[in-house]
């Protein structure tokens, strides 16, 4: 290839972390095992046979939506304009052929593709020499945006660095010439904060319900409380991190969801890798020092989750029953650090009044998927015909807890406990407006897909959840 003396030379894009804000090699990966859980052990065999053989064997086997990966967008505008004004552009990855063509088919603005063919990786050194050999040793700029393309910069006429690793942008200046860096990553701790859902932990206030309804208001126990929050929080954080893993290609598909960090590329598969793991062996250290019993109950919420992220969450109804045992669990491990009973009348009313929320979930999915005009929600067994009986059976669901409320008021046991018990049944009214309000709020399209933390963020449901406080203070 012979370069024009008037035009700039030809530009060389690299793939993972420049133009798409993921790694194809791990995303790749962690799809097909997700797909095929028991291949993990011939990983081992196929890298020992070069990294380019693994890249090929993996990307023959998965699938991968290439119009939904995250892209640098400033950085492909840009490239749109150098392309728009007659700049030759192609594409350079150390990733597999059959995954980087579909992003080149996508843009329609490279001129080839350089990939990994399952012989060569075409990675640094390897990537140079494809590079040279396509423009015949004559000029070229090159944009990147890890330390491996600094032997691509030490012959590049000009660097474009994006979204740069640690000492990457200062390494490259000291190579060659940085035109130009983009860097669209937001702060990591709002990434971190964001990713790890810490607003979900209000969820966890529910392990200190025991400690309400025992009158169990002495320092051992209110520390024990604090310490299973912790411990709660820091696995359900870990197990958001999982399931967002899991869910990447569906996740980008939803409307609100694609903003997630790993969706939107904004984490790395392998920190949050990390992360996840961290905040997994902290919550089990800290469960471990409450009790043994506590720390078996926290990893019975690890199993259900997990079953859940893994499996179930694509079956019809058993997936919103786990999801309602997920909060259930909670009551069950408060009652446990506390070292008190759970009665039958709050697991019941715990489990009808879950149930409902987990039904508000999935309706409220439906109802946004219907918006959009989709069949169902993508990675779910519900088609937008199920909006009517999932709607039924959540609002009968809330009622059912209702009843269950005034069974419990109306119970001769309890009357010696309060000094005045016939002010509970104020309780009664306030939850049917409570449930019934949900609901409309739902099928309007106004909720949020976590009802609980919509709850607990709604102005209204804190006025009704006010005035139950009030009505059982009263009655004491």
């Amino acid at each position: 290839m012979t370069p024009d003396t008037h035009s700039p030379p030809p530009l060389f894009v690299d793939l993972d972390g420049t133009l798409i804000k993921t790694d194809l090699l791990m995303e790749s990966t962690l799809l097909l095992i997700k797909q095929s859980p028991w291949i993990v052990f011939s990983l081992p065999f196929w890298l020992l046979k070069g990294k380019s053989y693994l890249k090929a064997r993996i990307a023959e086997r998965v699938s991968m939506e290439a119009d939904t990966f995250p892209l640098q967008a400033e950085f492909v505008a840009f490239l749109q304009e150098q392309h728009a004004s007659g700049r030759e552009l192609h594409l350079a990855t150390a990733s597999d052929i059959r995954l980087a063509q579909p992003v080149a088919d996508r843009l329609g603005i490279f001129t080839s593709v350089l990939a990994s063919d399952g012989i060569h990786n075409l990675r640094s050194e390897a990537k140079l020499a494809a590079i040279q050999k396509l423009t015949n040793g004559g000029p070229f700029d090159y944009a990147g945006n890890a330390k491996a393309d600094f032997a691509v910069w030490d012959k590049a006429r000009q660097a474009i660095v994006v979204n740069p690793g640690a000492g990457v942008e200062s390494g490259a200046r000291k190579r060659t010439h940085v035109a130009q860096v983009f860097d669209d990553r937001p702060p990591a701790w709002r990434v971190w904060v964001k990713e790890t859902r810490l607003y979900q932990w209000m969820k966890n206030l529910l392990i200190g319900v025991p400690l309400l309804t025992a009158h169990a208001f002495n320092g051992g126990s209110v520390l024990a409380i604090v310490k299973a929050f912790i411990a709660f929080g820091l696995v359900a954080s870990a197990t958001y991190l999982l399931n967002d893993l899991l869910d990447l290609a569906s996740d980008r598909r939803h409307p609100r969801k694609c903003r997630r960090p790993f969706a939107a590329g904004n984490l790395g598969i392998a920190k949050g890798s990390i992360g996840m793991g961290l905040m997994l062996i902290a919550g089990l250290a800290t469960a471990s020092c409450i009790s043994p019993l506590f720390l078996m109950s926290l990893l019975s919420y690890l199993v259900i989750t997990l079953s859940y992220s893994l499996y179930f969450k694509s079956y019809v109804l058993i997936d919103v029953l786990l999801l309602a045992s997920l909060y259930t669990v909670r009551i069950i491990a408060g009652a446990i650090a506390i070292q008190v009973e759970v009665s039958s009348w709050l697991l019941a009313f715990s489990m009808f009044t879950f149930l409902s929320l987990a039904l508000v979930k999935r309706s409220s999915e439906l109802v946004a998927m219907e918006k959009l005009s989709r069949a169902g929600a993508k990675g779910r067994d519900y088609q937008l015909g199920d909006n009517q009986i999932i709607s039924s059976m959540g609002t009968a669901a809330g009622y059912l807890a209702v009843l269950v409320l005034a069974l419990y008021v109306d119970n001769p046991a309890i009357q010696h406990q309060y000094q005045h018990p016939r002010r509970l049944w104020l309780l009664c009214p306030l939850m049917l407006y409570w449930v019934s309000r949900l609901w409309i709020k739902t099928t309007r399209g106004e909720m949020d897909d976590d009802p609980l933390v919509f709850s607990l963020k709604d102005k209204g449901s804190w006025w009704i959840f006010s005035g139950m406080i009030a009505v059982t203070l009263a009655s004491i």
